[in-house]
């Protein structure tokens, strides 16, 4: 059985770093749970901050540098991947979204995904249920039922204990999704190309078929409507009734003989 492949991605900016100490717990919980299971385990750590500078000039020239198109392929090829990132302006940091910008949507479909932050007050811990999982649910990303915030207090020894037991039960979740979907990805082909573009806007083939097409084909001729036919479908059911009505009443055929004959209308010279 091959090793399951877990990544770990850590967006903080400072070093040492809480964001970081955060992933590495839960990464390491998750992949213990998971040899627990008889799983063997590999475990990439990415660290953001060492990015910085080509995850912007992928932003400017769309091109990643060889660095950060390894990082991007440890974190989009995973079995499961731990994405941690310090809370600012009760929303993720701006280099973990700029990370995010960069790789294909595509590429996050199905993956597992375990969420946590870290901020200074237990008061932006909903950054999880109001940020990262609307993130995630859009690159429809699996993610983990729990997610763990740690707070600056839940570092300090009265909090400690508290954490560790919200990091195990974290990571047992995320073992058994992780466990469950390993091997089910489908592999991402760049030049793969959908059904709408291999059959065109219409579905047909060669991108010929347009959308109320004939049941002839996309090449047949469709039925001819006259100038009366258009003019009918323009007016109200009602209306072609009652119009309908008045030509076949005997008084209605008594008002148009005693009308006459219109009179032509008279050619505009030119």
């Amino acid at each position: 059985m091959a090793a399951i492949r877990l990544a770990v991605l850590s967006g903080g900016l400072s070093q040492p770093s809480s964001s970081r100490l955060l992933a590495d717990r839960l990464g390491d919980a998750t992949a213990a749970a998971l040899r627990d299971r008889g799983h063997d385990v590999e475990v990439t750590t990415i660290e953001l901050r060492d990015l910085a500078r080509e995850i912007t000039d992928n932003l400017l020239t769309g091109f990643p540098a060889p660095s950060l198109d390894k990082a991007i392929a440890d974190v989009t090829g995973a079995d499961g991947l731990v994405a941690v990132t310090p809370t600012f302006s009760a929303s993720f940091s701006g280099l973990f979204k700029s990370f995010v910008d960069v790789i294909e949507p595509e590429r996050f479909a199905r993956l597992p995904v375990l969420m946590g932050a870290t901020g200074g007050s237990a008061r932006h811990s909903l950054v999880l249920e109001h940020a990262l999982r609307p993130l995630f649910a859009y690159l429809k990303a699996e993610t983990a039922p729990t997610g763990v915030y740690a707070a600056s207090e839940d570092w300090a020894a009265g909090g400690e204990r508290g954490l560790q037991h919200r990091v195990d039960r974290a990571g047992e979740e995320f073992a058994a999704i992780v466990e469950r979907s390993a091997g089910t990805r489908p592999q991402w082909d760049p030049f793969a190309l959908d059904a709408g573009e291999l059959l065109g806007p219409g579905g047909g083939a060669g991108g010929n078929a347009t959308a109320g097409a004939p049941p002839g084909g996309p090449g047949a001729p469709g039925p001819v409507v006259t100038r009366a036919a258009r003019s009918s479908r323009r007016r109200p059911a009602s209306a072609r009734q009652a119009s309908a009505r008045s030509r076949t009443a005997p008084e209605g055929r008594a008002a148009s003989a005693r009308r006459g004959p219109r009179p032509r209308r008279r050619p505009t010279p030119r």
